[in-house]
């Protein structure tokens, strides 16, 4: 406990030096650092015990009582590792408390997604001899990459307003500062503990000291993809790393026409793909994606006239394709870490290697059920377990679009028929295609499975989205 403060955070992300940085923080006699006390699938760290005599069913219910008794450490300065995707109710109880330290703990984004990658490849997240090491190269993709890039960069934008706001500042670290003793002291001074530090904590090696070229087996094509990025619209964190826009990657131009998709994820974007390539008679791989905000400012200045639009789905039919391709199944595309939290924490009745012989209708609708309810507490973060793209409310989707642009419609999925030709009318087309049927994943269509409960359910969890546009029963 110091004058200046009564916790500390370090915000990191994975693969970023932050267990170097804690091994350090806890060598000083009046730091202690737990881990990751708040991610959402263990406590401090893999296969630990409970931290401070609370377990994780007890922080999950209320993670004040863990944040509380890091707080009253007696002869110790408490702290943890926040991630961004850790337990979101957190965030907003750390950021308000001038007590609380920050330390924000970068790297360059390219480093750390590979040797996030490698980790994954061998298995290996750290490494004490070299003895032991493990050694693969990483396969650049570059969906995947800007992905973890816009996570990454949006939390960063809120750390720094919230900082901002609330008038805090932050220690910033960089992941080459970790090499220094002094920086680490200088950390040290900056929390209120007058000890120093002779060395460095050394029982943890860099695993992956080669140059980038050599740990990257696509490497040419990964200097293609990041040569697309526009650092010059990017560039607004304290640590100059490039910042995404509002999913403008995933928008979607016609190949000939003036006109946008701006998807919203769950949402029938294959029959829209579908329709808007045969709009120009054009196959998939010709409409244009994955632009940057400078190449799609150029696209609109190019294209006068042009319209931007996107598709509503209806909530519960919306929820049933999520909870089927990304939480019943355990194949490609399913969150199979996540699955096993919902299983083990919200008692999801999920079959343990995904759907068999027996599991039949009524398992379906009892498990879409549980799921329903999952959904309602964790879109009022009420839960440990970040909302998922797949899942939030579409309100919400539309309210990030307008960070760059608004689409010119908002269509749904059961006018699209109509309203589509109706669109490529007002940009000159005679005849529109016909819109593909939507293909159901999962063991069960959601009308084998839908009833008054099922509704109800789907209204709890989506009371915005049926307030603000209207929805009303699916059937």
């Amino acid at each position: 406990m110091t004058e200046k403060f009564d916790s500390f955070v370090v915000f990191a992300e994975m693969r970023t030096g932050s267990n170097f940085l804690e091994a350090n923080l806890n060598s000083f006699k009046g730091i202690s650092c737990y881990g990751e006390a708040f991610n959402p699938f263990f406590m401090g760290y893999p296969k630990s015990e409970p931290i401070l005599g609370i377990d994780q069913a007890a922080r999950d219910a209320d993670p004040q009582r863990l944040l509380d008794a890091i707080r009253g450490r007696e002869g110790a300065l408490g702290g943890f590792r926040y991630f961004h995707d850790h337990d979101p109710r957190v965030f907003d109880k750390i950021i308000k408390d001038h007590r609380c330290a920050k330390i924000v703990l970068t790297r360059n984004p390219v480093d750390s997604y590979v040797s996030w990658k490698i980790a994954q490849a061998t298995g290996q997240w750290k490494l004490t001899d070299v003895k032991a090491q493990k050694v693969a190269q990483a396969v650049f993709d570059a969906d995947e990459f800007n992905a973890h890039l816009d996570a990454l960069q949006a939390f960063q934008v809120t750390l720094l307003n919230r900082l901002q706001t609330s008038g805090q500042s932050a220690f910033y670290v960089a992941y080459e500062d970790l090499q220094s003793v002094d920086v680490i002291n200088g950390l040290a001074r900056y929390l209120g503990v007058d000890e120093t530090l002779d060395g460095l904590d050394k029982k943890l090696k860099k695993q992956n000291p080669s140059p980038i070229s050599a740990k990257v087996s696509n490497y040419d094509e990964m200097l293609d993809a990041l040569s697309r990025l526009d650092r010059f619209d990017l560039t607004r964190t304290p640590n100059f790393e490039p910042r995404r826009g509002p999913q403008v990657p995933s928008y979607v131009a016609a190949a000939t026409s003036n006109l946008i998709y701006l998807p919203i994820k769950g949402g029938p974007q294959e029959q829209v793909l579908d329709w808007l390539a045969s709009l120009d008679s054009v196959p998939r791989d010709a409409l244009r994606s994955k632009m940057s905000q400078k190449e799609l400012r150029q696209w609109k200045r190019k294209n006068p006239g042009h319209r931007g639009f996107t598709v509503l789905r209806h909530p519960v039919f919306r929820a049933h394709d999520a909870f089927c391709r990304h939480i019943l199944a355990t194949g490609p595309g399913s969150y199979a870490q996540l699955r096993r939290t919902l299983v083990r924490r919200y008692k999801l009745p999920l079959p343990e290697d995904g759907p068999d012989a027996r599991y039949d209708r009524d398992a379906h609708h009892e498990a879409f059920a549980a799921f329903l309810r999952f959904l309602k507490g964790n879109l009022a973060g009420q839960t440990a377990i970040r909302v998922d793209g797949a899942w939030c409310s579409q309100a919400q989707a539309v309210a990030g679009f307008g960070d760059f642009c608004l689409p010119d419609r908002i269509i749904r999925e059961e006018d699209m028929a109509a309203d589509l030709a109706d669109l490529a009318a007002a940009i000159g087309h005679d005849a529109s295609p016909a819109v593909p049927a939507a293909q159901e994943s999962g063991p069960f269509a959601l009308a084998d499975i839908y009833d008054e409960e099922i509704e109800k359910l789907a209204a709890e969890a989506y009371q915005r989205d049926y307030m603000i546009f209207g929805f009303s029963a699916w059937r």
